[in-house]
């Protein structure tokens, strides 16, 4: 396999700090998640290049013994060695570098570079202490988890983040705008530990029941109260919309149960970028409640006049 530069897979600088890095990472898996790319493999590949990366830049050990192998092998290739034949095997976890130890069980020579990054995310037997079951070892069968998180209708529309603590270990999870019950967000290599390497944690999402709105796919349903005044004459009305107050028109002579659709007001598409679902309200007609002895009068003179 050919020399990956992580450093250029998440665009900072070799000396970018651990904050630098996280930062990239952030922005790049929002960009590039399978949730808000649905279909992309290009998209899907890319997520699996940044996690990788981080993978090992975020860990100041995989960081070192990765920065050490890489500047070797550049000095190897610019002498005119040839990349077959560079022993990835002295840079492995188990080959001595970096206080890791003599561990058995590595083979040497015919390892490539593919080898060193397995065992550096530890997906191979002999993985870094901490990483794997110990050097030369298997590790435990594969097993993806669910946990269930527990969101609002107004954090499914803008998207949310989640601080979620493994193993002592906080990991920001940012959940896709336009998510449903039942709605699966994958954090790849914090399930269990497997033969294979490590599980994927897919957080199952739970949107919870609003006052407001109620929820069918990705539209909305809504009541909008409307005066009797204007249900006859015809107006205009302000109405809620989870992306703020919008100025409805209601044509005159409307009946209390119409439905009005405003289109695009609805819920994000989580399967089509910048599409929406549509926002339906159903007037519901308000009378007044309090009428002086004049007020009744002047309606009664008006209902007079309108019903023959």
């Amino acid at each position: 396999m050919a020399y990956k530069d992580f450093y250029k897979t998440l665009g900072v600088a070799r000396d970018a700090s651990a904050e630098e890095i996280k930062k990239a990472f952030r922005k790049l898996a929002r960009q590039y998640h399978p949730d808000t790319n649905p279909g992309d493999k290009k998209a899907e590949e890319k997520f699996k290049e940044i996690n990788e990366a981080y993978e090992v830049l975020s860990d100041p050990d995989k960081r070192k013994l990765y920065d050490n192998a890489g500047a070797n092998y550049e000095q190897y290739r610019r002498a005119g060695g040839n990349a077959q034949d560079f022993d990835w095997s002295k840079w492995s976890p188990g080959g001595g570098f970096g206080g890791f130890g003599q561990g058995g069980g590595q083979r040497q020579g015919g390892m490539d570079f593919s080898d060193l990054i397995e065992q550096l995310l530890g997906r191979r037997g002999g993985g870094m202490p901490g990483f794997g079951q110990g050097f030369g070892g298997g590790q435990a069968a594969s097993a993806d988890i669910e946990q269930p998180v527990e969101i609002s209708l107004q954090e499914a529309y803008r998207g949310a983040a989640r601080i979620l603590s493994k193993a002592g270990q906080d990991i920001e999870v940012t959940i896709p705008a336009g998510v449903k019950t039942g709605s699966k967000v994958r954090v790849r290599g914090h399930g269990k530990r497997s033969t294979q390497g490590m599980g994927d944690l897919y957080l199952v999402i739970e949107v919870k029941p609003d006052p407001q709105y109620e929820r069918k796919e990705d539209d909305l349903y809504a009541d909008l109260k409307v005066d009797c005044f204007t249900a006859m004459l015809g107006g205009e009305v302000v109405a809620p919309t989870l992306a703020g107050s919008l100025v409805v028109k209601v044509p005159a002579g409307t009946s209390s149960g119409k439905m009005i659709r405003l289109r695009n007001k609805g819920m994000p598409k989580l399967s089509a970028k910048d599409e929406f679902g549509d926002l339906y309200l159903k007037v519901m007609i308000s009378v007044p409640t309090h009428l002086s002895d004049n007020d009744r009068r002047t309606l009664e003179q008006l209902a007079q006049s309108l019903v023959r």
